[in-house]
């Protein structure tokens, strides 16, 4: 909380777009400046939404262990989905192992959860601006913490979950909210803040968790520390929001009615009409033939990248506990050194990307991914394992925000949210579906043909980026 109310102190007594002036030394129009002002805004948004977010992280063994000493009727329900998936998959009977695959159904949960709420969040936006929507979200996130502190059963904890899914939207909004900067260059260091943002919440949030959990033995509500913190961290974003955020999207772009809202809904929902951005063709102002198949294909080399990545990104911990006997506090150092890496390149290279060279870093990431993941999957050291880890890192740090700003070029100015909802959206089903497929894979054929698998299904995202070179000479 120190850190909250020194980081707001200091952007009301200097100025936002003071916060950073290094990095925008170079940006002396006022058009720039306005444009620094609410990359930095977003930025502190999103750090203080994803350190509440992350708090929990470290906890769900606990609290999973927690719930099935009490003899939970919807905890025992869902612990047999994970039984019958290890009978099936002959997943060894350790608690390790039960605790990440129960870890991942409710991951998966979440995840389809924000595959639901996304797009239709970045409708809603597009037609009410962003600011009403950032309000909703966070004060959704706010009850979804207070139902966590209180949850005595699992079933309160599980509901806590499902309002924090469908609320974790905000984060689309926040990608919509850099899509709407007017100049290249900054909707693109935007999208690396947000990456840095996710890298700092992610490496910082965990450990602060573990840490407010430390209560006397005796004690059964250790979970409430975090629980009061994560509270007051959307609390605070909720007050930042309303004293710092404006609304960039102009009166004149907000989004036309659609023909049919029956319409609009399937388009927003159906997964076929999410991967062709069928929602996008819907309005008045339709964007060119060209630029639609381009967000096509894009929205597909999102979908599979993160397919392929959250799936061996989730089979780490399998990888690391069986093959190197990690503890939870060795797994915990390790992610600590990816999002450390992950913090430096997007801090120090991914938000210097020109516009013209995104494309172009996507496809060196992906190229490297290859051997990060081959060397992961046949590591027999630490280092090995921490060589991949590394170009594992890179991957991870500039994909995403490089893919998120080339997204944002399609659209007209009223279609942003939509745009970037559906991205968000098919980001979600790949992370809702790749942990499952991978852990199958895993468990059937060995972490060597695993990874080596999913190594080569990398290819598939950098095909269709081929497609894209041939679709801009056509």
């Amino acid at each position: 909380m120190v850190f909250v109310s020194s980081s707001i102190r200091l952007i009301r007594t200097q100025g936002p777009e003071n916060i950073f002036s290094r990095m925008d030394a170079d940006q002396t129009t006022q058009g720039n400046g306005h444009s620094s002002r609410i990359i930095t805004v977003v930025f502190f948004t999103l750090l203080l939404d994803l350190l509440g977010f992350t708090l929990i992280l470290p906890l769900l063994p606990s609290i999973l262990d927690y719930y099935s000493e009490r003899n939970d009727v919807v905890y025992q329900s869902l612990q047999s989905l994970v039984d019958r998936f290890k009978e099936a998959f002959g997943v060894p009977s350790e608690v390790k192992y039960n605790t990440v695959l129960f870890g991942g159904l409710i991951g998966s949960t979440f995840s389809l959860l924000q595959f639901v709420s996304s797009p239709l969040t970045g409708a809603a936006s597009d037609r009410y601006g962003r600011r009403p929507l950032m309000f909703l979200t966070t004060a959704g996130l706010i009850s979804s913490y207070i139902l966590w502190a209180f949850s005595h059963s699992f079933t309160i904890f599980l509901l806590s979950r499902v309002i924090g899914g469908i609320c974790k939207s905000n984060v689309s909004l926040c990608t919509a909210i850099m899509a709407d900067l007017p100049q290249p260059k900054a909707r693109n260091k935007g999208m690396a803040m947000i990456g840095v943002a996710f890298s700092l919440g992610f490496t910082f949030g965990p450990l602060m968790g573990a840490y407010f959990a430390l209560r006397p033995k005796e004690s059964d509500l250790f979970y409430q520390g975090p629980a009061f913190l994560a509270l007051g961290f959307s609390a605070v974003d909720l007050l930042f929001i309303f004293i710092m955020l404006p609304e960039t999207l102009h009166k004149d772009n907000k989004a036309h009615q659609m023909t049919s809202k029956i319409q609009e809904l399937r388009d927003l929902l159906n997964p076929l009409a999410l991967f062709n951005f069928t929602a996008v063709t819907r309005t008045k102002e339709i964007p060119s033939e060209q630029k639609i198949k381009n967000l096509k294909v894009l929205g597909m080399v999102y979908f599979t990248y993160l397919f392929f990545f959250s799936g061996l990104e989730f089979t780490l911990s399998f990888l690391t506990h069986q093959r190197f006997q990690f503890s939870s506090m060795q797994q915990g150092k390790m992610f600590l050194f990816i999002g450390i890496v992950m913090a430096l390149i997007q801090g120090g290279y991914a938000r210097r990307i020109k516009p013209g060279q995104q494309i172009k870093t996507v496809r060196l990431a992906l190229i490297l991914l290859i051997p990060a993941f081959l060397l992961v999957g046949i590591a027999w050291n630490l280092i090995l394992l921490y060589t991949g880890l590394f170009l594992y890192s890179f991957a991870a740090a500039v994909v995403v925000p490089c893919l998120s700003a080339q997204v944002s070029e399609h659209g007209t100015a009223g279609q942003k949210g939509v745009v970037m909802g559906i991205l968000r959206s098919l980001g979600a089903l790949a992370r809702a579906l790749g942990p499952i497929v991978s852990s199958s894979v895993y468990w059937l054929t060995g972490a060597e043909s695993c990874f080596f698998i999913y190594s080569v299904g990398f290819i598939a995202p950098l095909a269709l980026l081929s497609r894209l070179d041939r679709q801009k000479n056509e």
